[in-house]
């Protein structure tokens, strides 16, 4: 898709504060000084097979995007690609529960939608919110001198992959469809309450590819501690045994070579990092003064988040592992 965009002229408008230049989450349209509209889209098919959680999920994802730029969400539209000919029609009302359900959990409201006929399901969401013009949190913000935190652990592709195979309890299946359909509401609000400089949210591109369009649209280095980043445990496990999904594949083929992994980190640990995630937590550029609360903050709110590393002045490669 980079290259792509890239063949492509971006929009030139006074009131665009954040077009499609620097990858960002959503894009951000100035109504007035104290308003601009945050606007997002996204859907795909299920990643479990419970089509209520996949609705959740699919609307937690969606949302996703107007959290990491700061915003409030306000409306929602479905988007839906349905096989009718061959898959009964509560499958869809659950799906459209589930998102609902989600919707309203975040305080914003389903205002309509649209659906096609097609031989497999899909599902998403378009997410209008809004935000002050001055306090649009971008992924073009992180400074040096900045500590790094997540907001979720990593290894969902993973270990979806696995539910695929047949691979995964009940147990771990139920922690997967919770940890995906769980809102980053309350990791959004501690990062503003925190003063956040600049943040983005993990979803397909990976923990690499979306810490590299971090570090290279602001300019820096994000250097990682690996060990410091929060997985979920079975993750490593699956990684071992060669459970990788075709996505992180491609992630791995497009980044390596972008960015920097210490010889000493554990390679099934590093492949983790390039692993698509579906609803992923929030990375944030936090002020060192401000590292403290945040930290606070993330265990007082049973966020599952860490302090995972740094922002230096840019170095040799947008994100160096260590």
């Amino acid at each position: 898709m980079a290259s792509v965009l890239s063949q492509l002229p971006e929009s030139n408008h006074p009131d665009l504060l954040v077009g499609f230049g620097t990858a960002d989450d959503a894009g951000v349209f100035r109504l007035n000084d104290s308003v601009a509209l945050v606007q997002t889209l996204d859907f795909f098919p299920p990643i479990v097979d419970d089509p209520y959680a996949f609705g959740r999920i699919a609307a937690a994802n969606a949302l996703s995007d107007i959290y990491a730029m700061g915003g409030k969400p306000l409306t929602a539209m479905n988007i839906v690609a349905f096989p009718s000919d061959t898959m009964p029609a509560y499958v869809l009302t659950e799906v459209l529960r589930g998102g609902k359900d989600a919707v309203d959990e975040a305080g914003a409201v389903i205002v309509g939608g649209h659906s096609i006929k097609d031989k497999e399901i899909k599902y998403g969401l378009s997410i209008t919110g809004i935000v002050h013009p001055d306090k649009i949190v971008a992924n073009a913000g992180a400074r040096p001198g900045d500590v790094l935190f997540l907001t979720k652990p990593l290894g969902t592709g993973i270990i979806a992959t696995g539910l695929k195979r047949g691979m995964v309890s009940k147990f771990l299946e139920s922690k997967l469809v919770t940890q995906m359909a769980t809102l980053n509401r309350k990791g959004a609000e501690l990062m503003l309450a925190c003063h956040v400089h600049g943040a983005t949210d993990i979803t397909g591109f990976g923990f690499l590819g979306h810490a590299h369009e971090m570090a290279a649209a602001s300019g820096v280095t994000l250097t990682v501690t690996a060990s410091q980043i929060p997985l979920i445990h079975e993750a490593l496990a699956f990684a071992e045994a060669g459970v990788i999904p075709s996505g992180l594949t491609a992630n791995r083929e497009y980044l390596e070579s972008k960015v920097l992994i210490d010889l000493g980190v554990n390679p099934h640990l590093a492949t983790i990092l390039f692993d698509p995630q579906t609803s992923g937590g929030l990375l944030a550029s936090i002020p060192a003064e401000f590292a403290d609360m945040f930290e606070k903050g993330l265990a007082d709110g049973g966020i599952g988040g860490a302090r995972i590393g740094t922002v230096e002045a840019s170095g040799s490669h947008p994100v160096h592992v260590v």
